[in-house]
């Protein structure tokens, strides 16, 4: 099949790409060397968008969080990511988690079965020297084509550490100690795990944590920075005795069936699958190793016999300075035939890589098209996340960012956080809406069936 548009990476937002190039009536080429022989530090499979370090795309909440603002902007951009996230979501409170084997499938499904969509399973060592392409190669771009990257831009990549969560046997925890129950109830009230801990047994952990091994870093690596919003476990512990409690261990708004009170600290486990069998520890990313992993985190009240399905680990993600490389379509100044999509922009999180992909598949369509496709104000979520990629952030000191309110024009006045946020959405989705006639785009439903 020839193409219209080449795309390089099949996760998350390599395939919501193709898929809204598709529907738009463009021939696409997928290539994911994933199934051709290679693969990634991270990665399980050769299924598209699989995700690799947790199955959550957190909140859902569309009336006071950024991130559930973003969910429903997708959905009504007619989001694959979001369509097959919500088939396959499990039990998450107020977040949207899903079943990570049947979500990726669905994808994969989908993307494999368009008519207008060829997915080559081959390995791209090189940046295109022609024709429109879109680079969505992750956080793990290979070295040969990381270096192809480096040379078209003169800037060397980013880079950062991001680690992966355990995931645990339900049928390993004891429920005489751990107890169903989401923080306030929220969701139906009983869609966490929750380990409780005194103030002896979480400092000894604390101090078990400090004392424990960890992975030993390549010389190469070891001034390179953590994403804040995926801290290892260990390295919270290091900034205080306190950090944890403030932060994924906290207890506030749990009461400890045995004792009818807040625990001193708790671990709270999310589950991961639709059967329920497997069970992520929410926040507990580490670069412990494998052996005190297991000595460790079987000191938690209820895993003292906990079987693990998955330790946690650590890799290297790479990014690009794309306030500085890119223009305002995600385009790379120095080839305009190809455009960037995903977290090797240095936007952060499963949602927001989506989200970009979406958005520059827009942009690349209208393009091919000979028309004009404006990116949604500023206001709004989707346009929020944008302009910080593409100019909002200082190019010199750009880091990861996942969406928060904190990317859009302030709301003035004095007012309550609760009702500041429910300004920020109502104003979003004002915007969205009027962008969305202006720009002649179809706006599907809101919510998920």
């Amino acid at each position: 099949m020839t193409h219209d548009v080449h795309i390089i990476g099949g996760g998350l937002a390599g395939s919501e790409a193709a898929w809204q190039l598709a529907e738009a009536g463009l021939t696409v080429r997928l290539s994911e060397m994933r199934g051709g022989g290679d693969t990634t530090p991270a990665h399980d499979s050769d299924r598209l968008a699989e995700m690799v370090c947790s199955n959550s795309f957190r909140s859902d909440d569309a009336n006071s969080n950024a991130v559930g603002l973003l969910h429903q902007e997708m959905r009504r951009l007619g989001s694959l990511i979001m369509r097959c996230a919500d088939q396959h979501r499990v039990p998450a409170g107020s977040a949207l988690a899903v079943d990570r084997e049947l979500f990726a499938q669905s994808v994969t499904d989908a993307v494999a079965s368009h008519p207008n969509i060829e997915v080559v399973r081959e390995r791209i060592d090189a940046l295109p020297e022609s024709g429109m392409t879109i680079v969505a190669t992750g956080p793990l771009t290979g070295t040969a084509l990381a270096d192809s990257i480096a040379a078209a831009t003169g800037k060397h990549a980013l880079a950062f550490f991001d680690a992966i969560a355990p995931i645990v046997h339900k049928d390993s925890i004891d429920f005489d100690v751990a107890w169903f129950q989401s923080r306030w109830d929220k969701g139906d009230g009983k869609d966490y795990i929750n380990c409780p801990m005194d103030k002896a047994q979480y400092e000894a952990f604390i101090q078990a944590l400090n004392e424990g091994e960890k992975t030993e870093f390549k010389e190469w690596e070891k001034d390179t920075p953590y994403f804040e919003g995926c801290m290892p476990i260990e390295v919270m512990a290091e900034r205080g005795v306190d950090t944890l409690r403030h932060g994924p261990m906290k207890p506030v708004g749990l009461d400890d069936p045995r004792t009818g009170r807040w625990p001193y600290a708790v671990v709270q486990l999310r589950q991961d699958n639709a059967l329920g069998t497997l069970w992520n520890m929410v926040g507990f990313q580490t670069k412990l190793k494998y052996g005190a992993q297991t000595e460790i985190f079987r000191m938690i009240p209820g895993l003292e016999k906990a079987e693990f399905a998955r330790l946690g680990g650590i890799h290297r993600n790479s990014f690009i300075r794309s306030p500085e490389l890119l223009d305002n379509e995600l385009r790379l100044k120095s080839m305009p035939h190809i455009r960037f999509a995903g977290q090797i922009t240095g936007c952060e999180g499963y949602l927001e890589s989506a989200a970009v992909g979406l958005m520059t598949a827009r942009f690349a369509a209208a393009e091919a098209k000979g028309e004009t496709f404006v990116a949604p104000p500023v206001e709004t979520a989707f346009g929020a996340l944008l302009g910080h990629i593409t100019g909002g952030a200082e190019a010199d000191t750009y880091q990861p960012m996942n969406i928060n309110f904190g990317l859009m024009p302030p709301i003035e006045g004095k007012m309550k956080k609760a009702n500041r946020r429910l300004k920020y959405t109502e104003r979003a989705r004002a915007a969205f809406f009027n962008w969305s006639e202006r720009q002649g785009v179809s706006i599907k439903a809101l919510e998920p069936a």
